[in-house]
């Protein structure tokens, strides 16, 4: 998972500490996962969360992912002195704030999709907990 184009191909790392903006309530499922503090979630993160949720759903459920890896961080090959600018970009991750809705899920039955959550949940770098549709973020 990666952006297809880059305005900036190294931009300055983005902050992760304090609340989220936009994208605080479940807008398309039944249940979502939010994150109750803010990190970086890598692209391989986020590929193992949609895994363990498409076969949690089967066939007949629906999964929203609601955060992309956009933010490229830059690293120096080993054993490189140091000066000489910044290094290139080696992964791309998604900046997410404490109260962001990582993904929704709906379709299935609802200790289904709180058991897949629940296991989605453990692919993260990130303490999360789910949210149902129609319940206002604690501000």
């Amino acid at each position: 998972m990666q952006p297809k184009r880059l305005k900036y191909r190294k931009p300055h790392r983005t902050k992760y500490d304090g609340k989220a903006k936009g994208n605080k309530y479940v807008a398309f499922g039944e249940y979502g996962l939010m994150a109750t503090q803010g990190n970086w979630i890598t692209e391989n993160q986020l590929e193992a969360l949609r895994v363990v949720l498409s076969k949690a759903i089967g066939v007949i459920g629906k999964i929203w992912i609601r955060v992309f890896p956009q933010l490229s961080l830059t690293r120096k090959p080993l054993e490189v002195r140091m000066g000489s600018g910044k290094g290139n970009p080696e992964l791309f991750v998604a900046v997410v704030k404490k109260g962001t809705i990582i993904c929704e899920i709906a379709g299935i039955p609802e200790d289904q999709m709180k058991e897949a959550l629940r296991k989605a949940g453990n692919k993260l770098n990130v303490t999360t907990k789910i949210v149902k549709r129609g319940d206002l973020p604690h501000e």
